[in-house]
């Protein structure tokens, strides 16, 4: 069964910390990028940050330096740490994967985050 099931999130103030979780199958995990993407009321969804199977990351710039996503191969799990919350992090976050060779993407049902400022 192909899923990503998300964990996680919740009500956090301004300056403090959270550490998503995504939980995914194999298959879908092995050999592919794993990412997160958020989408906040109002506004369409956007990458927050992806993690290849190689190891390489990318950050959308508003995060940079204050998140830092990391994958376990043994556990097929997708994390990001995110530190120094801002409200404007407040969002509903979904964790993808995308099948490399395809372009298909998996998505989870996302995991709320809400920030108080």
């Amino acid at each position: 069964q192909v899923q990503l099931v998300e964990s996680g999130g919740g009500l956090v103030q301004a300056g403090g910390s959270l550490r998503l979780s995504c939980a995914a199958s194999r298959i879908i995990f092995n050999g592919n990028a794993m990412g997160w993407y958020r989408q906040a009321p109002g506004k369409q969804r956007e990458l927050v940050a992806t993690l290849t199977s190689g190891g390489t990351t990318n950050y959308a710039d508003s995060v940079k330096g204050r998140f830092t996503i990391s994958r376990s191969n043994v556990k097929s799990m997708v994390y990001l740490q995110m530190n120094n919350l801002k409200a404007e992090d407040t969002a509903v976050y979904y964790c993808n994967a995308e099948v490399r060779y395809t372009g298909v993407n998996y998505w989870g049902r996302g995991t709320q985050v809400t920030v108080s400022s």
